[in-house]
């Protein structure tokens, strides 16, 4: 893919994106085959994304005014960078629970940042969206087929997870100048990022609270995330997926588009909004779950009885 559009790389991060992509692909299939701990995990990924961070086209050295921020030190860009990808990563990683899921929403981010790319005339940017979409449109057929089922794993999620926060990085590293056929203020671009992962973002977050709230590791695995609620209301994968599929567009659309009056501040109050309320929506789902299947076992106990 990319020793085809590669005429188009003027930044030549190709080789870079190679190397770390390898390597989180190692990493996925290692942890496919025989599972890893969460430090080696991390500290695989964490080696890959060094592969990146360091390319002068990928340096955020300000943050335009966000919360009143601008310009910071190269040492806590660093840190944050590889915070936020790692976040990134594994929240994605995350969400891959039910058929179909994944897919839809890898593809829904690669739209919107496809999108921002054509508009800011990065062309390189824009056909690596385009190819995303394409490899994620074909392994969605497979993944929901009956007969000649396949499934992404840790080593596809991984892969594309780190695509996710290669172009959040790009996107946040782009000069505002680029962007302003959108019209949104700089100081908003680290929302934007976060309206644009919102679904993954949200549940990673949720999933994590439930957790620590019983005591358990964020590690732990269980059925808390927001797929698992939308799977037991009654709804088949590909329904449940295209469901949140369409959420996260709307926010993404909505937040951008409140991204060109409101400045930082009133957008993290916006996005923590949003966070309440699908907090609140998911959670009396969950709830309301759980009393039909109380009621379902009361009816069978009375039942049993005659």
């Amino acid at each position: 893919m990319l020793n085809i559009i590669n005429i188009w790389d003027i930044d030549r991060i190709g080789i870079n994106i190679i190397a770390a992509t390898g390597l989180m692909f190692a990493i996925g299939l290692k942890d496919d085959l025989v599972v890893s701990t969460p430090k080696a995990k991390i500290g695989g990924e964490v080696l890959a994304i060094l592969f990146i961070v360091f390319c002068n086209c990928l340096q955020v050295n300000s943050l335009h005014g966000f919360l009143g921020i601008y310009g910071i030190p190269t040492w806590l860009s660093i840190g944050l960078i590889i915070l936020m990808i790692l976040t990134v990563v594994n929240s994605y990683n995350l969400i891959d629970g039910i058929d179909g899921l994944a897919s839809v929403i890898g593809m829904s981010i690669f739209a919107v940042y496809g999108f921002i790319f054509f508009q800011a005339g990065l062309n390189f940017y824009f056909l690596v969206c385009l190819c995303l979409i394409g490899i994620l449109l074909a392994y969605l057929r497979y993944n929901l087929s009956s007969t000649k089922k396949i499934f992404m794993g840790d080593t596809g999620s991984l892969v594309i997870g780190f695509c996710i926060g290669f172009l959040s990085l790009k996107f946040l590293a782009m000069d505002v100048s680029l962007l302003s056929n959108l019209n949104f203020k700089g100081e908003n671009k680290i929302i934007i990022v976060g309206a644009i992962f919102f679904i993954p973002l949200f549940d990673t977050l949720r999933v994590i609270g439930v957790r620590l709230m019983d005591k358990k590791s964020p590690f732990f695995p269980d059925n808390n995330h927001i797929h698992h609620i939308l799977i037991d209301s009654g709804l088949s994968h590909f329904a449940a997926s295209l469901i949140l599929c369409f959420l996260n567009l709307i926010i993404a659309g909505t937040l951008i588009l409140l991204a060109t009056n409101f400045n930082s501040f009133e957008m993290i109050l916006i996005m923590l909004l949003y966070f309440s309320f699908f907090l609140i929506l998911f959670n009396r789902l969950k709830n309301n779950i759980g009393k039909k299947i109380e009621y379902k076992s009361l009816i069978g106990v009375i039942q049993s009885l005659f």
